[in-house]
C-alpha cells in the first residue's frame, strides 16, 4: 500500500499503533523451500547469494538511499534484546497492516461524506453517515477535512462547514478529536497555503468562529503557539484569530455573520420563530422539541431573545410562569443557553421593565421574583445582573407623548431621506416639539442616526448634514450619541459594523462642529474601560480625528461634502480654492458680507475654512486693502469662522512667508502687526507667537494648539 500524508498522521500519532511493518526485503522473512513450490524449479534457487537487492534497493551510486523509507520502516524485531517478545513479532505487523487500512477507508469515506453534505446542505444525513463508519478514533481527521476543502470553496460552503461542526460536536464527534483537528490544520497551514492563498485569514476565522461555536477551548491558541516554530504560518494564524477576530468589538455577532450571505435570516424572522417555539411549547409542554427548535435558529449569539420573550411572556401569562422558567433552567444546565446570553437577557428585561408597566401592573415586583426564583435555583447569578429598583423610573414626559414622537420622527426622516428637504424637517420637528425639549432632541438624534445606519451612504451622508443643520445644543447631540451607544449590542444584529459607524457619525460631528471635541470626553465618561462599547466607539473617533488631513477624509467618507441637499457630490479640493478666491474676490469689489457668509456655508467645508483665512490675510498684505480684514472680523463674531480655523490659517500664511516676501517685501513687517492685531481681538490664543530674522531669513512660529508647539 502507498504512503499518503493522512497515512502519516496515523504514523506520527502517539495514540494510533504503528501503521504497518515494513514491505522492503529487508524485513525479516523466511526463506527456503518448500515441498511442491514452484520456486524450487527457479533456474536461481540453488544460489547461494541472496537474490534481493543489494542494501535494499537503496544503495548503489545516483539513488536516494534509504532516507525516504526509515521514518516508516519498522526496524527488525531482535531476539537478543532483553524486551524481545517472540508473540509480539507477529501481531505487530498484522495489527499496524489492519490500522493502516482501516483509516485509509475511513478517508476515502470521509472525503465523499465532505463532497455530498456540500452539494446537498443535509445536516442530518452528514451525520448519520460519519456515525455509521464507526471509527471515532479518526474523527480528527474529518474535521480537518472539511475544514480544508471548505477552506478552498465559497462563503456559502465555509458556512456550512461551520455549522456541520457544530452539530457533530458532543454528538458524534468528541472534543478531544475537534481539538485535535483544529492542531493538524494549524500545523499544516504552511502546506495549505500553496494552494489556499488567503490561508491565515480564512484558518483563523474558522478558529475563532469554533471558539464562538462553544467547539473549541479560547485556551487552544496559546496552547499551540507555543508547540509552533515562530517563523511558521501557524502562529500567524493563531494571532489573527485572538487579536484580528476574538478581540474585536462586537465579535460574536461578526464572526458568526461573516459567512452567512443569502442564508442569513433577518431579526425580525428569528424573533418570529422565537416567539413560534415558545409558543408551542406552552401549548405542548415538549421540550424536546423545543430544543431542538432553538438548536435549528443556529443563533447562539442571539439567545438572549429567547430569554426576554420567555420572561416576558411568564410575566403576561402566569398561569404559564413555571412550564417557562422550568424550560429556560433546563437549556441553562443543559449549555443550550449559555450563562453570559442568560445574564443579557435579564439584563434586557430590567432595561424595559418601565416600559412593561404600561401593559402589566407591578412588572417590577413580577420581574424581581423571577430573578429570585432563579436565582434560588442555582442558574442565576444575581449579583451579575443591572440593579433594579421596585420605584418607577422618573421620567420628564409622558410615555404616550414619547412614543408618539418617535414615531411621527420616523415618518419624518423617512419622507427626509426621499426628498432631502431640510427646511421641512425643521418645520415638522417645531410643530412635534414646541417646547424643544432636550429629551425630544436626543431621542431625534438616535433615531436619525439609527435610520442612516441601515441604509446607504447617500442617507448617511444626508443624515449627517441635517444634524449640522438643525443646531441643536450640543448637549442634546451628546445625550442622543449616549443614547445610541447604549443600544448598540441590539443595533449590531442588523449591523454588525455598528462601532465602526457611531464612531464615523461622531467624528463627523465634530468635524462639522456640531460637537466640540471636549464633548468627545463627555460621551466616554459615560462609559467605563476601553473594552466597553462606548469605549471601542470613542477610542476609534479620536484615531479618525487624529489622522492626517482627517477633516478631508471624514467629511468625504460617504461621497459628502457637497450642497446642504446631502445628495451632491464632494467638491474637489482646488474647486473649494477657486470657489474661495471668487468670493473673496468678489466681495472686495463691493460685495455684500451676508452674501459672502451665506457663500462659504453653502461650501459646507467648515473644516477648510482656514484657506479663507489664508486668502484673505494675503490679499490684505498684497493690496493693503482692509475689507477683507473686515470679513474675516465678521465671520470670527457669528462663528463662521472658528479660532482653530483662524490658527490654522495663521500659520498657513507664515509658513508661505518667503515665497510671499518676493512679492511683497515687508511681508513680514506687516505679518507680525496682523497677529499682534488679531491676538487683541481674540481670534488667536495669546501663546501664538511669530518672530523674523531678516538676516538669516529664518522664521520661528510658536504657537501652543491642542497641547503641541510648532
Amino acid at each position: 500500500m502507498d504512503f499518503t500524508d493522512e497515512n502519516r498522521e496515523v504514523v506520527g500519532s502517539e495514540d494510533d499503533p504503528l501503521l504497518y511493518a515494513s514491505n522492503s526485503p529487508r524485513s525479516p522473512q523466511v526463506h527456503g523451500k518448500e515441498k511442491g513450490n514452484p520456486v524450487n524449479y527457479d533456474r536461481h534457487s540453488h544460489s547461494p547469494r541472496d537474490g534481493r537487492p543489494k542494501n535494499g534497493g537503496c544503495g548503489g551510486k545516483g539513488t536516494w538511499g534509504g532516507l525516504l523509507d526509515t521514518e516508516y520502516n519498522t526496524c527488525s524485531l531482535d531476539s537478543k534484546d532483553p524486551n524481545y517478545d517472540s508473540s509480539e513479532e507477529y501481531g505487530h505487523s498484522a495489527g499496524a497492516r489492519k490500522s493502516a487500512c482501516d483509516f485509509e477507508a475511513y478517508r476515502k469515506r470521509a472525503t465523499i461524506i465532505v463532497e455530498e453534505y456540500f452539494a446537498t446542505d443535509d445536516v442530518v444525513s452528514a451525520t448519520n453517515e460519519l456515525r455509521e463508519l464507526a471509527m471515532p478514533s479518526y474523527n480528527y481527521y474529518f474535521v480537518k477535512k472539511l475544514v480544508s476543502m471548505a477552506m478552498d470553496r465559497h462563503d456559502k460552503e465555509k458556512e456550512m462547514a461551520a455549522v456541520l461542526l457544530s452539530a457533530l460536536y458532543a454528538d458524534v464527534i468528541d472534543a478531544p478529536q475537534v481539538y485535535r483537528g483544529f492542531s493538524k490544520l494549524v500545523e499544516s497551514a504552511d502546506d495549505l497555503i500553496v494552494d489556499i492563498p488567503d490561508t491565515v485569514d480564512v484558518l483563523a476565522l474558522f478558529i475563532a468562529r469554533a471558539v464562538v461555536d462553544d467547539i473549541l477551548p479560547p485556551a487552544f491558541l496559546k496552547k499551540q503557539i507555543a508547540l509552533l516554530s515562530t517563523d511558521s504560518k501557524g502562529v500567524e494564524v493563531l494571532k489573527r484569530a485572538e487579536k484580528g477576530y476574538l478581540a474585536a468589538p462586537m465579535r460574536v455577532e461578526c464572526i458568526e455573520r461573516r459567512w452567512r450571505g443569502s442564508k442569513t435570516e433577518s431579526v425580525e424572522d428569528v424573533k418570529a420563530r422565537i416567539n413560534n417555539l415558545l409558543m408551542e411549547y406552552v401549548v405542548s409542554g415538549d421540550k424536546k422539541e423545543a430544543y431542538r427548535c432553538i438548536k435549528d435558529l443556529k443563533v447562539s449569539f442571539f439567545h438572549h431573545e429567547i430569554v426576554k420573550r420567555a420572561l416576558i411572556m411568564a410575566m403576561e401569562k402566569r398561569q404559564v410562569e413555571d412550564k417557562l422558567m422550568d424550560l429556560l433552567e433546563e437549556a441553562a444546565e443543559e449549555g443550550l443557553i449559555n450563562s453570559s446570553q442568560i445574564r443579557k437577557g435579564f439584563d434586557r428585561m430590567i432595561d424595559t421593565v418601565d416600559d412593561l408597566s404600561l401593559d402589566i401592573p407591578n412588572a417590577q415586583r413580577i420581574l424581581k421574583s423571577l430573578i429570585s426564583k432563579a436565582a434560588s435555583d442555582g442558574w442565576l447569578c444575581a449579583s451579575s445582573l443591572k440593579s433594579l429598583s421596585l420605584e418607577p423610573r422618573k421620567r420628564s414626559l409622558e410615555d404616550s407623548l414619547t412614543r408618539t414622537f418617535k414615531m411621527k420622527c420616523q415618518s419624518i426622516i423617512q419622507e427626509y431621506f426621499l426628498s432631502g428637504d431640510i427646511s421641512e424637517v425643521c418645520s415638522c420637528l417645531e410643530a412635534e416639539n414646541k417646547t424643544w425639549s432636550s429629551e425630544l432632541n436626543a431621542i431625534f438624534v438616535k433615531r436619525l442616526i439609527t435610520l442612516a445606519m441601515d441604509r446607504k451612504n447617500r442617507e448617511k451622508e444626508m443624515a449627517s448634514v441635517l444634524l449640522s443643520s438643525l443646531c441643536f445644543p450640543a448637549d442634546d447631540v451628546v445625550n442622543g450619541f449616549v443614547m445610541l451607544i447604549e443600544s448598540a449590542a441590539d443595533t449590531a444584529l442588523d449591523n454588525p459594523v455598528v462601532v465602526e459607524d457611531l464612531a464615523m457619525f461622531l467624528a463627523r460631528a465634530v468635524v462639522d462642529e456640531v460637537l466640540a471635541p471636549q464633548h468627545l470626553e463627555e460621551v466616554e465618561s459615560q462609559f467605563s474601560g476601553t473594552d466597553s462599547v462606548g469605549g471601542k466607539v470613542l477610542q476609534m473617533a479620536k484615531s479618525l480625528l487624529k489622522a492626517r488631513l482627517s477633516g478631508e477624509r471624514i467629511l468625504r467618507c460617504w461621497g459628502g461634502g457637497g450642497g446642504s441637499d446631502g445628495s451632491r457630490p464632494g467638491w474637489a479640493v482646488e474647486d473649494v480654492k477657486d470657489k474661495i478666491g471668487k468670493l473673496l474676490e468678489e466681495y472686495e469689489s463691493g460685495g455684500d458680507i451676508r452674501e459672502a457668509c451665506r457663500c462659504m456655508k453653502e461650501l459646507g467645508m467648515p473644516f477648510f475654512h482656514h484657506e479663507v483665512v489664508k486668502k484673505a490675510l494675503v490679499r490684505v498684505m498684497e493690496k493693503k486693502n482692509e475689507r477683507l480684514w473686515g470679513l474675516l472680523e465678521h465671520c470670527f463674531g457669528s462663528g463662521h469662522i472658528t479660532m482653530n480655523q483662524m490658527t490654522k490659517g495663521f500659520l498657513r500664511v507664515a509658513e508661505s512667508l518667503d515665497d510671499l516676501a518676493l512679492d511683497v517685501p515687508d511681508a513680514r513687517k506687516q505679518f507680525v502687526d496682523y497677529v499682534e492685531r488679531a491676538k487683541t481681538k481674540g481670534w488667536l490664543d495669546s501663546s501664538f507667537n511669530y518672530t523674523s530674522n531678516s538676516n538669516s531669513n529664518s522664521n520661528s512660529i510658536h504657537v501652543k494648539e491642542n497641547g503641541t508647539s510648532q
